[in-house]
Order: C-alpha cells, then sequence, then structure tokens
C-alpha cells in the first residue's frame, strides 16, 4: 500500500492546480453556446421553411471569398444540429495558422449572416487555457501529460479508498471529529461520486491533446497511397479545381447520401495537395460524431478513394463530445457542470488535506489514513 500511496500522493500534488485550472475553465465551455447566445457572439440564420431550397456550393464560396479575396478557403463546415448555414474558413495559405477569417453564410440564400471572431473575448481565452494553456501543440502535450497524472491518481485513490471504507458506512462524513478528519471523508465521498465521470473525462481529455498528431499521421501514412498518380504535380490552384456542387455531388452519391459536415481543400491539414475532402456525418446522436470520408481529386470533381476512418481518429471523434458532454441537450450539460463543480472540491480538498498534513511533524495515525 505504500507504493500506492506515494502514487496518489505526487500524481495527485503535480496535476492538482493544472486540473483545478481546466475544471474551472471547462465549466464556462459546457454552455459555450448559451453564453455566445447571451453575449451576443452567435450568428444565428432566419426562419425558414424547412424545404427551403440551397443555393450552389461554389456560390457560397464566391460569397465568402468575396469578403476576403486576398485569402483563400480552407474549410468550409457545418453544425452538427443546424445545416441552415455555413461556416467557411479563410487563410493566407492552405498550411494551418491562427490567421484566419470566418465566413458565416446562409445556405439557402447565399446571403452573409455575420463575421464572428473567435481569437478574442472570454469564451477565447477559457478555449485557449483549457486547451493548450496558449502554448500550442506543447501545451496541449503538457497537459496531456497531466491527465495521465490524474487517472494514475485516480487509479491509486481507488486503491487506497476500499481498505479505509471498511471502518466506515459507505458516504458516512464524520462531522463531529476534527477538520481535517472531515474534509478527509468529504474528498473521498465526493471522489467516488465523480469517479467515473472524472476517469473519462480525464481519458477523453487526454485523446483530445493528441489531436493533430493523430490528424498528422493520418494524413502522412493513410493517405500517402492516394499521391503515387501525382507525383510531380504541383497544388492544385483555386482556379483550377471542378466546381464544388459537383464534387460534392460525386462524393455524396459515393457515401450513400449523409449529411455533409466538413470540407477541407487542397493542401490543409485534412486533405492533401490534390484532393478535396468531404466529410459525412449520421443523424442519429451517436452517428453525427462518427465520419465516413471521401477524397475527391480536385481537378476532374471525381472520387477516388473512400477511406475507412482508423479506430484513432475514430476514438478522437466520439472523446470530442464526451468530453464536454456534448450529445444529450442541456440535461446532460447540467449533470457535466454539477459533476464539474463537485470535482473542483476534490481537488481543493485533496490540497488542503496535503497542506494541514504537511505541517504535521509525525505520521498519520490509524484513524486518519493518508489521503
Amino acid at each position: 500500500m505504500r507504493l500506492w500511496a506515494w502514487l496518489h500522493k505526487w500524481s495527485s500534488l503535480v496535476c492538482t492546480l493544472f486540473m483545478l485550472l481546466l475544471c474551472l475553465t471547462g465549466l464556462p465551455l459546457i454552455f459555450h453556446h448559451e453564453i455566445g447566445h447571451l453575449l451576443g457572439t452567435e450568428v444565428e440564420s432566419p426562419q425558414m421553411p424547412a424545404d427551403t431550397p440551397r443555393v450552389s456550393l461554389d456560390k457560397i464560396v464566391e460569397v465568402a471569398r468575396a469578403q476576403h479575396p486576398d485569402r483563400i478557403v480552407q474549410y468550409m463546415s457545418q453544425e452538427p444540429d443546424d445545416d441552415s448555414k455555413w461556416f467557411v474558413t479563410l487563410t493566407p495559405t492552405p498550411e494551418p495558422t491562427n490567421d484566419f477569417k470566418s465566413v458565416v453564410v446562409d445556405a439557402r440564400s447565399g446571403e452573409i449572416l455575420g463575421q464572428p471572431t473567435y481569437n478574442s473575448g472570454f469564451m477565447w481565452v477559457m478555449l485557449k487555457l483549457h486547451v493548450d494553456l496558449f502554448a500550442g501543440l506543447p501545451g496541449k502535450l503538457f497537459l496531456g501529460l497531466m491527465g495521465i497524472l490524474l487517472l494514475i491518481s485516480i487509479v491509486s485513490g481507488v486503491v487506497l479508498y476500499a481498505p479505509f471504507m471498511r471502518r466506515l458506512r459507505f458516504g458516512e462524513v464524520r462531522r463531529d471529529r476534527s477538520p481535517r478528519l472531515k474534509w478527509l471523508d468529504l474528498h473521498n465521498l465526493l471522489g467516488i461520486v465523480t469517479l467515473a465521470w472524472l476517469f473519462v473525462v480525464a481519458a477523453t481529455g487526454v485523446i483530445n491533446t493528441w489531436a493533430e498528431l493523430l490528424v498528422y499521421y493520418w494524413q502522412q501514412e493513410e493517405l500517402q497511397h492516394l499521391l503515387a498518380a501525382y507525383q510531380g504535380q504541383p497544388l492544385v490552384a483555386e482556379s483550377m479545381r471542378a466546381s464544388l456542387q459537383q464534387t460534392v455531388e460525386a462524393a455524396t452519391a459515393a457515401t450513400d447520401g449523409q449529411k455533409i459536415s466538413f470540407i477541407a481543400f487542397p493542401g490543409t491539414a485534412f486533405s492533401t495537395p490534390h484532393h478535396v475532402t468531404v466529410l459525412f456525418s449520421g443523424d442519429t446522436p451517436l452517428t453525427a460524431r462518427l465520419l465516413n470520408v471521401a477524397m475527391v481529386d480536385a481537378l476532374s470533381g471525381e472520387v477516388t478513394d473512400t477511406p475507412q476512418m482508423p479506430w484513432y481518429l475514430t476514438a478522437l471523434l466520439i472523446s470530442q463530445p464526451l468530453h464536454f458532454g456534448d450529445y444529450a441537450g442541456m440535461p446532460m450539460q447540467i449533470i457535466w457542470a454539477l459533476l464539474d463543480i463537485a470535482s473542483i472540491v476534490v481537488l481543493c480538498s485533496g490540497l488542503y488535506l496535503w497542506l494541514k498534513r504537511s505541517r504535521r511533524t509525525s505520521n498519520a495515525s490509524p484513524e486518519e489514513p493518508e489521503a
């Protein structure tokens, strides 16, 4: 048990402050859509009949590019539960960059609905702190390491909790004893209550920190066979590409007509220099996150391949909504928020117990085991 106690103590101490930061910043992110509506930063589309025809995707691109003629279209996407508008991302070059502009275009009328900024404001600060500590990929990997330490802390805490609770009724908080013992019991109780949730959130958070590396590996390893026929050919310029509408129609036909979720243009992180990547999703809460891929030749508009999404990207796609409880509406968000608050209490109480214990000169007595 000494080894487990050592693992629990030091894995907890090293990661506690960072996990506390993630819990605090994650709380508003659970309600990011709702907060966006309150702050007026969410772009709303006007009400129209459900059967209103959609304008051509080429028109959508043309309208968006006209707002920033010095940039190229990098990505297009739609929200999982709203296909009334397109989010078009424009950048100076196809490569990944933080220098991007976003244009929201009505999918039915082709009119500009807004040009939101995602690199300023309260929610942006919360997101950056939560995702990478304003440090890019190194920050993400560092937080991933802290997440692994949290998982070790959770497992070791369960091992220590089991023999300790044989002497107490389940959930008992000894209110008539010292403040430290009361906080120890509360720490253990909330730790067990939040055990499964915190383990899932920590595990999915670790997976999310690897997103850039997983996508890069997929692009470099899984898609290389598509490039054999394009050796020596340059990046396909925008003016030379086939009609986007025809490209997407060909991709839709090759994937049984599923819902379009995301379009990546040649040279971007989710494509190749010679293909337009079209991602499709299902129409259920689960399949909406499980994507099918169609790789379309940017010059001819013909489908080159429909590769199977590898298991590690499927795990990533599932982990993203699971991490924030973003797949079952407001009830799930409220549950996620309550568990997040309980986890904050667990982290703070664990820090308090360590500080109190560090001031003691003797080892813990049998009735005061290591937290």
